[in-house]
């Protein structure tokens, strides 16, 4: 499943790319000989004309809402893209992870280094490298394991749900997401000089 802010940002691109294409198409075929095949309600632009000229502008202006309505678009738009901005922002919410035990708390570094050596104990893991970012009553684990060679993913990934289950008793009262990546070792060739 995405995560919210990839699906998001993926789809505030799309829009934005879509707008930008029509656009261009727009200006690019205006003035040329594929204006005479546009369909009747299409702006075409003079020979040596502007989009908007003098003229055009002025009579903009005149209207009582015309500048307001530039500002409030203007500073919404600021305002949301910097919004937008802050929210793209990875900051490592808390350190200290409270637990169900009154006056108890772990700190989520030495909770990444557990689970990690608990990950890469398991056999055929090379390597493991976790990560935790807690966000109210959910953690989100994601765990990167390289594979020695020849080993077979179904057996580490048993291993691995069996490690996130254990994670899940220890943290009583929060859900945990888990997210996990396999790479494997490759055969190390000894070279020839």
């Amino acid at each position: 499943m995405r995560e919210p802010r990839s699906t998001a940002n993926r789809t505030v691109l799309a829009v934005t790319g879509l707008a930008l294409a029509l656009g261009g198409l727009w200006l690019a075929t205006a003035r040329t000989s594929f204006a005479a095949h546009l369909p009747g309600g299409w702006p075409v632009p003079f020979a040596g004309s502007v989009l908007l000229d003098r003229e055009g502008l002025a009579t903009l202006r005149g209207h009582d809402w015309w500048t307001p309505a530039v500002l409030a678009a203007g500073v919404s738009a600021t305002l949301l893209l910097a919004l937008w901005l802050l929210s793209q922002l990875h900051v490592r919410n808390r350190s200290r992870l409270p637990l169900a035990a009154p006056g108890s708390a772990l700190r989520t570094h030495a909770l990444e280094c557990a689970v990690s050596e608990r990950a890469a104990a398991i056999d055929g893991v090379a390597r493991c490298r976790v990560r935790i970012h807690t966000r109210r009553r959910r953690l989100r684990l994601r765990i990167h394991t390289w594979l020695a060679p020849d080993t077979a993913p179904e057996a580490v990934l048993d291993a691995l749900t069996a490690v996130t289950a254990e994670l899940e008793r220890a943290t009583a009262p929060y859900t945990v997401e888990t997210r996990v990546r396999l790479s494997h070792r490759t055969h190390r060739m000894q070279h020839v000089r």
